[in-house]
C-alpha cells in the first residue's frame, strides 16, 4: 500500500469514528481522534501489528476500541489527552499571539481602509464623507474610543485636523494606494500620541482607558490564581503519589484502584506543567508592563520639555515623540490582549481536571491516608539534599555524573522524563516522582537522567536500557505521557499537536529521505560573443586616448606644381612580425645495466685457499674497476 492510499485510509477511520462518537453525544475533534487512534496501535495489549496492513477485522476492532476510550466520561486519562490537545492547538508563544492578534484587527480593518485608498471623490460632500472615514479609520486602528461615541470622534477629528487638515485632500488623493496606506498608519500614530498626551495634561483624552493601572490590578490577582491553582493541583498530586508508594510496599489491593490513582496523578501532574507555563508567561507581562511604564513616564517628561506651553513646534521635534508614544500605548494593549487569552486558556483548562477530583474526592481517599505522611516536593528533596552519588563507587564508576559544583551551566540542563525520577517511572509502572538534582544527574547517550534517591541512581546505574525500555512500554499503555515526558525521540512517529494544526494532517511525521540528482547545462544561452568587447581597464583608457586626439586634428589636403596631373601612388607598409624558432632538444638519463665478473672460482690448486674476485664492469671507463677480494675456505679432503 502506497503512502496516499494509507493516509485516505487512517483519514477514513478518523472520520467514521468522529461520526460514532457524534451520533452517541460526544463531539470530538479529528486531532484528538488521530492521537487516539495512535494510542490504541501502539498500546501491546490490544495486539495491533504496525508492520503489516490493517485488515476488515482490525480496522472495525480499531474503531470499536477508540470509540469505547472517547466515551468513556470518567477516564482521566482521556481528560488528560483532552487537555494536552486543547492546550496545544490554543496556545502559543507571546510573539505569535501578538503577530495573531494585529493579523486579525487588520482583517477586520481591510475593508475600510480599501474604501478610502480606492476612493475617487470629487465634490465637496464626497470629501467631507472622505475625512470622516478617515477620521473612523485613525480610531479603529488606535482602540482609543468607539467611532460611535460623538466626544470621541470630536476629540479624534480636532487632533487630525492639527496634523492633516481637510485641505490636504488634495494631495492625498493623487498618492498611489501604498502610499496612502502608509500615510494612514503615520496619522494613526501621531493622532494616538497627541490624545494620549492631551489626556495626561488634562485636556482631552475622552474614551481612553488607563491602560497602566489597569494591568497593574489585573496582573497580580491572575498571579493569585494561577499560584492557588497550582498550588490545589500540587495537594492532589502529592495525595496521589502518597498513596502509590504505600500500595507499592505493602501490596494493598483495598482502596482506590492503583490504575486511578496512577491516571490521576498524570493529569495532576500535567495540569501542574501547563499552569507553570502559563504564570511564567504572566510574570513576563508584569516585566513589560514595568519596562513600558517607565518608558512612557520619560517620554511624557520629554514632550512637557518639548511643548512648554508653545504656540508653534517645530513637526520635526514633535512628532517622532509622538509615534513613540502611540507605540509604547500599543505595547500596553498587547499585553491586556496578552493576558485576556492566557486568563481564557487557565479558565479552560479547569474542566479537564474535574473528572478525577469526583472519582477520587477527599471524603473517599481519606481514610485511606490516616497515619501516612503526605510529602511535598520541597519535602522530598529537603530530604535527599544530604545523599550524593559517589562516582568512584563500583555501581557509578562506568558512566559520567555531574554535580553542581563541577558542571558550569547545571540548572539549564535539559533533564529526560521533564525532571522526573527514571528509576521510579520504570520500576514502580508510571509513578511521577520528582528528581533532585543535588544527588546527581548521569549522563548517558546525551541524555541526562535525575534521580529521587541516590538508592534509586545506582539502581538505574546497574542496567540503564532496562528503565528506559520500561519507560517506553509504559508510555505505550498512558499515551498521554509522551506529552508529558516529552517522549517523541522515542516514538518518532508522534509529534506535538502544535506542528499538526493544519485540517487532514496526520499526527505521523512524513518520511522525507530520498536520492537525488540535479545536472545544470554549461551553456543554456545561446553564444553572443562580442568582438569589439574589451575588459582591460588600460585598453578602454588607450582607445579613449586615441579618440581624444582625433578630436583635435583636422585633415588638409595640398597640390603642388610639381604634382600636378599627376597619380596618386599609395604604399602599404607591414609592421616587422614577431618571429620565434623553437629547436626541439631530446634528452635523457639512463641507468647502465649492472654488470660484474666474478675471478678465480676454480681455485689456485691444492692445499691453496680459494681467492675470489668480483669486478664492476658498469662503472666509467675512465674509472678504474672496483675489485673486492673474498676469501673462500676449501674443504679438507678426507
Amino acid at each position: 500500500m502506497s503512502r496516499a492510499q494509507a493516509e485516505s485510509v487512517i483519514k477514513n477511520i478518523i472520520r467514521e469514528i468522529a461520526q460514532e462518537c457524534a451520533s452517541k453525544g460526544q463531539a470530538v475533534s479529528e486531532t484528538l481522534v488521530a492521537f487516539m487512534v495512535k494510542a490504541v496501535v501502539l498500546d501491546p495489549a490490544n495486539e495491533f501489528n504496525v508492520d503489516r496492513t490493517l485488515t476488515k477485522d482490525d480496522v472495525q476492532k480499531l474503531i470499536k476500541l477508540c470509540v469505547d476510550r472517547l466515551m468513556d466520561a470518567r477516564s482521566p486519562a482521556l481528560d488528560t489527552i483532552k487537555m494536552q490537545v486543547y492546550f496545544d492547538m490554543n496556545y502559543t508563544t507571546r510573539a505569535d499571539f501578538l503577530d495573531e492578534h494585529r493579523r486579525v484587527l487588520e482583517t477586520r480593518l481591510l475593508p475600510v481602509i480599501q474604501e478610502i485608498t480606492s476612493s475617487r471623490a470629487r465634490t465637496r460632500e464626497e470629501l467631507e464623507s472622505l475625512y470622516r472615514k478617515i477620521v473612523s479609520a485613525v480610531l479603529l486602528r488606535s482602540g482609543l474610543g468607539s467611532p460611535t461615541d460623538l466626544a470621541v470622534v470630536r476629540e479624534a477629528t480636532a487632533a487630525l485636523q492639527s496634523v492633516f487638515p481637510q485641505t490636504e485632500l488634495g494631495t492625498f488623493m493623487t498618492l498611489t494606494k501604498r502610499e496612502k496606506e502608509r500615510q494612514l498608519a503615520e496619522l494613526t500614530l501621531i493622532v494616538t500620541g497627541i490624545r494620549l498626551f492631551n489626556k495626561e495634561c488634562g485636556k482631552g483624552g475622552e474614551g481612553i482607558d488607563d491602560l497602566p493601572a489597569i494591568l497593574n490590578e489585573a496582573i497580580p490577582a491572575t498571579t493569585q490564581s494561577v499560584d492557588e491553582e497550582i498550588q490545589s493541583t500540587l495537594l492532589c498530586a502529592y495525595k496521589y503519589t502518597t498513596l502509590i508508594e504505600e500500595m507499592h510496599k505493602r501490596q494493598i489491593k483495598e482502596g482506590p484502584s492503583i490504575q486511578l490513582l496512577k491516571e490521576a496523578l498524570i493529569n495532576s501532574r500535567q495540569h501542574e506543567t501547563f499552569l507553570r507555563i502559563i504564570l511564567s508567561d504572566i510574570i513576563n507581562c508584569a516585566h513589560q508592563v514595568e519596562l513600558l511604564e517607565n518608558q512612557l513616564g520619560t517620554r511624557m517628561e520629554q514632550l512637557q520639555a518639548t511643548v512648554q506651553s508653545k504656540t508653534a513646534v517645530p513637526t520635526a521635534q514633535v512628532y517622532p515623540q509622538f509615534i513613540h508614544l502611540a507605540q509604547l500605548w500599543s505595547g500596553f494593549q498587547d499585553e491586556m490582549v496578552l493576558l485576556s487569552v492566557l486568563s481564557n486558556i487557565l479558565a479552560s483548562l479547569e474542566p479537564f481536571t474535574r473528572g478525577h477530583k469526583e472519582q477520587l474526592s477527599d471524603e473517599l481517599i481519606k481514610p485511606y491516608l490516616e497515619g501516612l505522611v503526605v510529602k511535598t516536593d520541597e519535602q522530598r528533596i529537603q530530604e535527599t539534599n544530604d545523599q550524593r552519588v559517589n562516582p568512584t563507587d563500583y555501581k557509578a564508576e562506568k558512566w559520567e555524573w555531574l554535580f553542581p559544583d563541577t558542571t558550569k551551566n547545571f540548572s539549564r540542563l535539559q533533564l529526560q522524563y521533564r525532571g522526573y525520577c527514571a528509576y521510579t517511572l520504570g520500576a514502580c509502572d508510571r509513578l511521577l516522582v520528582p528528581g533532585n538534582p543535588e544527588i546527581g544527574i548521569m549522563r548517558f547517550r546525551e541524555h541526562y537522567y535525575a534521580f529521587s534517591s541516590k538508592e534509586a541512581a545506582y539502581k538505574f546505574a546497574e542496567c540503564p536500557q532496562e528503565f528506559i525500555a520500561l519507560v517506553a512500554e509504559a508510555a505505550k499503555k498512558s499515551p498521554e505521557l509522551i506529552q508529558l515526558l516529552e517522549l517523541h525521540t522515542q516514538f518518532s512517529t508522534i509529534t506535538p499537536y502544535s506542528q499538526n494544526r493544519d485540517a487532514g494532517k496526520m499526527i505521523e511525521k512524513p518520511i522525507t529521505k530520498c536520492d537525488s540528482g540535479s545536472q545544470t547545462d554549461t551553456h543554456i544561452l545561446e553564444s553572443n560573443i562580442v568582438k569589439t568587447y574589451a575588459w582591460n581597464e588600460w585598453e578602454l583608457r588607450r582607445k579613449a586616448i586615441k579618440l581624444a586626439n582625433l578630436r583635435t586634428k583636422v585633415t588638409h589636403a595640398m597640390q603642388t606644381n610639381g604634382s600636378n596631373m599627376r597619380r596618386d601612388n599609395e604604399t602599404q607598409v607591414y609592421l616587422p612580425k614577431e618571429q620565434d624558432t623553437q629547436t626541439k632538444q631530446d634528452n635523457y638519463s639512463n641507468v647502465s645495466k649492472p654488470q660484474t665478473f666474478l675471478h678465480g672460482l676454480r681455485g689456485g690448486g691444492t692445499g691453496i685457499p680459494t681467492v675470489m674476485y668480483k669486478v664492476d664492469l658498469t662503472v666509467d671507463v675512465s674509472e678504474p674497476p672496483i675489485v673486492k677480494e673474498f676469501s673462500v675456505p676449501i674443504p679438507k679432503k678426507k
